[in-house]
């Protein structure tokens, strides 16, 4: 009988001993999530110490909408203390009226705690520009696109396709402009009316933001408030930007205008990427560029763009070629 409980220790011994072993690797595990949760918080978007003085840069770039994604990373720049200036990045032709709006009263906030610059890298026109107005002082290269101060509303309009097809929409409403107009029929008089009163009222607001950021009167206001976009060196001499140039001479203004101190890093501050936030295109855009095919890369951003710009509702400040302003 000796074997037998001989054998029978050793096989529960192999079993604390497996349990063991998976206590320890439990124990191991959660030390490195904790490790990993502390590094998060002391550590800043690029991997560097969140508490080491920086000037930090926030790229606003493409389709503006005003998520909350970007507004949460605003928040977060203001509420650092080691962030001791704030570089705005944009590249943006615009996006919904509303969206811009948002950045730029988070801009504002954030500009009552923190000296901020825009810096235009090839384009802010039009919801970019609101952005851009939100800060203290805008940078913009010579060539770079700046202005579009204007607002539009498109819609398409499918009434002589349903024709064709023989095709007719019939709808049931409670007053004559409820859903007016739409994509089946062409717009009426008063439905028409009552969007030009509309883009009239959100095109006041933004003239009026215009001219009393960049300190204009009312006659130098007139002639770049139809539309249009200029180079960053026309934009200087129209008030519409306070310099040519770039990062070098936002981070010298800071420097002199501001009493940052010199020699700061320019540290970025970036969102998460995640499936959701990507969407399906510019998720498969990053599998293309780390799979190395940079053409098709390029394509489905492109493509991911157009159908974001595609997407907007409501009334919208953008700017693009064969397009509206």
């Amino acid at each position: 009988m000796a074997a037998p409980l001989f054998a029978d220790y050793l096989a529960e011994r192999r079993i604390l001993r497996r349990k063991l072993s998976y206590w320890r690797i439990a124990a191991f595990a959660a030390m490195i999530l904790g490790v990993a949760i502390a590094s998060q918080r002391l550590l800043g978007p690029d991997g560097s110490l969140s508490f080491t003085p920086h000037i930090a840069r926030l790229s606003i770039e493409g389709i503006i909408t005003g998520d909350r994604e970007t507004l949460k990373l605003i928040q977060k720049i203001e509420d650092t203390k080691a962030a001791e200036a704030v570089l705005i990045s944009i590249d943006s032709p615009g996006g919904t009226t509303s969206g811009a709006e948002r950045l730029y009263d988070a801009i504002r906030r954030l500009s009552a705690k923190k000296p901020t610059v825009a810096v235009v890298g090839s384009m802010a026109a039009s919801g970019g520009y609101i952005v851009a107005l939100g800060t203290d002082w805008i940078v913009a290269l010579g060539n770079a696109l700046v202005g579009s101060i204007g607002v539009l509303v498109e819609y398409p309009n499918f009434a002589k396709l349903l024709d064709t097809v023989g095709v007719k929409m019939e709808d049931v409403k409670s007053s004559p402009l409820k859903a007016s107009p739409n994509w089946f029929e062409p717009a009426s008089p008063e439905a028409r009316a009552a969007l030009v009163v509309l883009v009239g009222d959100s095109f006041t607001w933004f003239k009026t933001l215009v001219k009393e950021r960049r300190n204009m009167t009312s006659e130098q206001l007139e002639p770049v408030a139809d539309g249009r976009v200029f180079t960053g060196r026309q934009g200087m001499d129209l008030h519409l930007v306070d310099r040519v140039g770039g990062e070098r001479e936002a981070v010298e203004w800071l420097e002199q205008e501001k009493n940052v101190p010199k020699g700061l890093p320019v540290q970025d501050w970036k969102q998460e990427r995640t499936l959701e936030r990507l969407g399906i295109l510019s998720f498969s855009a990053r599998a293309a560029e780390f799979l190395g095919l940079g053409e098709l890369s390029g394509a489905l951003d492109r493509a991911a763009n157009t159908a974001r710009e595609r997407m907007l509702d409501g009334l919208v400040s953008i700017w693009q070629v064969g397009g509206g302003n």
